[in-house]
């Protein structure tokens, strides 16, 4: 794989595997995973009526087959470190970039200070990108079975710790971390200081790592054992995203479909059963990312039909463009590769709205709002969601809604009343769904906002999903606080 070396040490990551070991192919599997459990308050009730007031109109949208390009998902591109812009990424359709970040000279030293400025300015170069970036560091670039050094545990803690005030200031563009550290490219496995066979020193390096990132972002370990060993209890939606250790660790599996047991990703040590372990991901993936990439061709195993089988059933939110070569060009000659990048992560599409598109200053807008997502999973990371009213004013208000729980091949609906402010200038307002990123340095960048997978609702300017069209008229009916002074969702 390319390899580029910039002067502070950051390299693209390379990803490989050398195992054998034999398993059932997931076909033979018959466990079903449980459906995500949305949360309340958005989901079947409906909207408490008067007929004083206006009357309700239904809007019913189409689904579109275009290719979304959305932020935290899809296939992720390994960064060409010896760029200083990252724009033409993005406008090559990528939200997503991958890196590894090189430590070989420190395997027995500190970090300078230099470095850390250095790597600091480097995510500088991602945000004005817009792009966000898979991120992990190790000491070497194997080779397997005898890969170059690696640190030794007090020295991966220490590391972890200088750069825990990088990775905290600059994870707004850090999508989430791959573990990292120990063995060969650090996969966590062949460590010369025989970490990976150390659950101890493991679960240490995960800890400091989950310790390191805000509590809004997760870690993902390579092999689901190491996963189970800490947490034996699969994720529930009951704990999902509460910010706890268990909550926040998820699976790159970096050699996907390249033999019946993705070269000893799975039953490793066997430790667990294949079985259990598929069982087990199939329940917590539903709530903590998943990525990787293939490392080698393997039909039919790594064809079209298996691998939409497995994306979706492991809730695939990414893949890398890049590798493995063979395994990709199969899927596009297949007939598969565009379904691959339309559905990995979340693809949210309106089906219908009920609103009154009339409305007294002071008075109460009714909305429900229905959607589906037809992607392979759902969003992780957090992510607001608001109603926009445009017109000679702007008003905006964060709906009570965790669109986290937006689930799979599933429809979800919210309905709220809100009341308009008194002093709200007459006119038409159009009405829009702004779904941000979660933080404040990349809030008004539309780059970074969730565009739904329907025609004719996108506003590139603002970021917006455009919903509807709301006038604000004396003639109106209903009720009225003359009071309002704020466009707020009422209890």
């Amino acid at each position: 794989m390319k390899k580029v070396l910039l002067n502070f040490l950051l390299i693209l990551g390379v990803v490989s595997c050398s195992f054998n070991n034999e398993h059932l192919p997931l076909s033979n599997v018959s466990f079903t995973p449980t459906p995500l459990i949305p949360v309340a308050p958005q989901t079947e009730a409906t909207i408490p009526f008067d007929s004083s007031e206006p009357p309700l109109v239904t809007k019913v949208f189409l689904p579109s087959s275009e290719l979304i390009q959305n932020p935290e998902r899809g296939f992720s591109t390994e960064l060409d470190l010896e760029d200083s812009d990252y724009f033409q990424y993005y406008e090559d359709g990528t939200t997503l970039v991958y890196a590894t970040i090189r430590l070989d000279e420190y395997v027995a030293n500190e970090l300078p200070q230099v470095f850390l400025s250095d790597l600091d300015e480097w995510f500088s170069l991602i945000r004005a990108g817009g792009v966000k970036v898979i991120l992990r560091f190790s000491y070497n670039d194997g080779p397997y079975p005898f890969p170059e050094p690696d640190a030794d545990l007090e020295q991966i803690l220490f590391h972890i710790q200088q750069l825990t005030p990088v990775i905290r200031k600059n994870a707004d563009v850090i999508v989430w971390l791959e573990a990292g550290f120990i063995g060969a490219w650090g996969e966590w496995h062949t460590s010369t200081n025989g970490l990976d066979d150390d659950i101890e020193a493991k679960r240490q390096v995960l800890f400091s790592l989950l310790d390191a990132v805000p509590s809004d972002r997760m870690v993902l370990l390579r092999y689901p054992v190491d996963i189970i060993q800490n947490f034996p209890v699969p994720l529930s939606a009951q704990n999902a995203f509460n910010g706890t250790y268990q909550a926040r660790v998820g699976f790159h599996n970096d050699c996907f479909l390249a033999s019946d047991d993705d070269e000893n990703t799975y039953a490793r040590d066997g430790i667990n059963s294949y079985e259990e372990e598929v069982e087990y991901l199939a329940l917590s993936t539903r709530f903590v990312p998943v990525g990787g990439e293939s490392c080698a061709y393997n039909p039919p195993r790594s064809d079209c039909p298996t691998a939409l089988r497995e994306l979706a059933f492991f809730h695939f939110d990414e893949i890398g463009d890049g590798w493995y070569p063979e395994v990709l060009n199969s899927w596009a000659e297949q007939g598969c590769y565009d379904e691959v990048e339309s559905k990995l992560g979340y693809r949210f599409s309106l089906i219908s709205t009920v609103v009154n598109e009339i409305v007294l200053p002071g008075g109460i807008l009714n909305l429900k709002v229905e959607l589906n997502n037809s992607g392979f999973s759902n969003l992780k990371n957090p992510r607001p969601l608001y109603l926009i009213l445009d017109g000679a004013e702007r008003y905006q208000t964060l709906l009570p809604v965790d669109p986290r729980f937006w689930a799979p091949d599933t429809v979800s609906s919210f309905n709220f009343r809100l009341r308009i402010p008194a002093d709200a200038p007459l006119g038409e307002y159009k009405l829009a769904l702004w779904m941000p990123d979660a933080y404040v340095s990349l809030q008004n960048n539309p780059k970074y906002s969730v565009r739904f997978a329907n025609d004719g609702v996108w506003e590139q300017q603002n970021g917006y999903n455009l919903v509807g069209n709301i006038e604000v008229n004396l003639l109106a009916s209903g009720n009225v606080d003359e009071s309002a002074d704020q466009f707020v969702v009422l209890p």
